[in-house]
């Protein structure tokens, strides 16, 4: 069957090139066309399998429909679960995502926005690190709307969508002092983020609120990227040291790596010992006992930012920017 172009598609609707090129650019409500027509010219646009060439188009329009998503890494099942959210999202809504991970390495995340750049994205959603801060204010003054998401950029004036989590984690350091926790242990990650900063604010707050004494010696800061082997090696330390009774670790990977510990020293998950993981991770609901975990609202975070870039782009004018906060929900198991 051959592929209509736009004449065909106006000759069988009976209506002008311009008309189509309208509907087919999204501009036929705000051109004034009767649903009747917009109706019968999609239904003609569907029969025929037409696609419109994505290149001219964004040349006509100024716009590619295409979003770039910039996080830390698509291997971490909370970066892909997210970021499989927001793609399914956007294209329900016309947009299609471009994805990369910085790793967390500056230079990287620099070279991901000139890239995104040179594809002409009409939007960035970046979870970000500490460096690219004038990169992101430069995209800003281009007038291109960029939502910061899972972690925010104090000098960055934009949108931010996130989760609480100074309160997760408080929360989680409060269940375990209630079932008569006393030596309770933080393993987290060395990157100076924001969202990893809030969980250790937590913990802390939430031992000094309750009286208990903190200390150093109960807190092991990973080093992000080093390889597994010498990440196991220092749970190991931290958990044959001392008398622990609890552990919350900050982030689903370093959980897996202190599973992996237990089954080595043959330590138990019971009324002795508990373990909250941060960000979920179905490795945490087959593990028997199951492991009790921080969820982040992953579909409330894709959604809210999803709305919040469809809204900028729609605008004429530059909106007020927001910064949404959703709270994170701690899972008790067994």
């Amino acid at each position: 069957m051959k592929t209509l172009s736009i004449k065909d598609i106006a000759v069988q609707a009976n209506v002008s090139i311009t008309t189509v090129s309208f509907i087919i650019n999204g501009k036929a409500k705000e051109k004034s066309i009767s649903e009747a027509v917009i109706e019968k010219v999609e239904r003609i646009i569907e029969e025929s399998g037409y696609k419109p060439n994505q290149i001219a188009r964004s040349l006509r329009t100024g716009n590619s429909n295409i979003i770039g998503l910039i996080i830390e890494d698509i291997s971490n099942s909370f970066f892909s679960r997210i970021a499989r959210l927001i793609e399914d999202k956007a294209y329900k809504r016309g947009y299609k995502i471009i994805y990369s991970s910085t790793e967390n390495n500056v230079d990287k995340a620099k070279e991901l926005i000139n890239m995104f750049k040179s594809r002409k994205v009409d939007a960035y959603i970046i979870s970000p690190i500490k460096g690219i801060e004038e990169d992101i204010n430069m995209l800003l003054t281009d007038n291109k709307p960029v939502i910061l998401f899972d972690r925010n950029l104090p000098n960055v004036d934009t949108n931010y969508v996130g989760a609480d989590h100074f309160n997760a984690s408080y929360q989680s350091i409060e269940s375990f002092i209630k079932q008569g926790k006393k030596n309770i242990a933080l393993v987290t990650t060395d990157i100076d983020v924001q969202q990893i900063t809030e969980r250790y604010d937590g913990y802390k707050k939430a031992l000094e609120d309750h009286g208990i004494t903190y200390g150093d010696n109960l807190v092991v800061k990973i080093p992000f990227n080093q390889e597994e082997a010498a990440t196991i090696s220092q749970i190991k330390a931290l958990l044959q040291s001392q008398k622990i009774d609890a552990v919350l670790f900050a982030t689903n990977y370093l959980a897996i790596s202190g599973l992996k510990v237990l089954k080595q020293i043959n330590k138990q998950i019971g009324d002795d010992f508990a373990v909250i993981a941060y960000d979920d991770h179905e490795a945490f609901e087959l593990h028997t006992p199951s492991i009790s975990t921080v969820q982040q609202p992953l579909e409330e975070i894709a959604e809210t930012v999803i709305k919040m870039i469809l809204s900028q782009l729609s605008s004429k004018t530059k909106l007020e920017n927001q910064q949404v906060i959703i709270p994170a929900k701690l899972i008790i198991r067994d």
